[in-house]
């Protein structure tokens, strides 16, 4: 692979690297928010023992959930980057 097309292809995966660290940041932040209204919710649940106060707490812990499922996808993206990032800076070494 010629030089320029590893450098290029470096620059392009630091800058999604950037980019999902970002979204990491803001997942993390949103995923601690759902915690805190889950358990919020689930405290509820058990004080009122309604129906409804039930269903509040299973949709918001669905929701937290959820987003426990994407950090996790973009934690993945992140180690798979790094990987390429690192193999893509052994070739400009070589």
């Amino acid at each position: 692979m010629g030089q320029r097309l590893v450098e290029r292809r470096l620059r392009e995966t630091s800058a999604r690297l950037r980019a999902l660290k970002e979204e990491l940041a803001i997942v993390e932040e949103q995923l601690a928010h759902l915690s805190d209204d889950a358990d919020d919710k689930a405290l509820r649940s058990l004080v009122s023992e309604t129906p409804g106060s039930a269903v509040e707490y299973r949709e918001a812990s669905l929701h937290r959930d959820a987003m426990v499922r994407h950090r996790h996808s973009v934690e993945v993206s992140i180690s798979e980057l790094l990987i390429k990032q690192d193999q893509l800076l052994g070739k400009i070494g070589h």
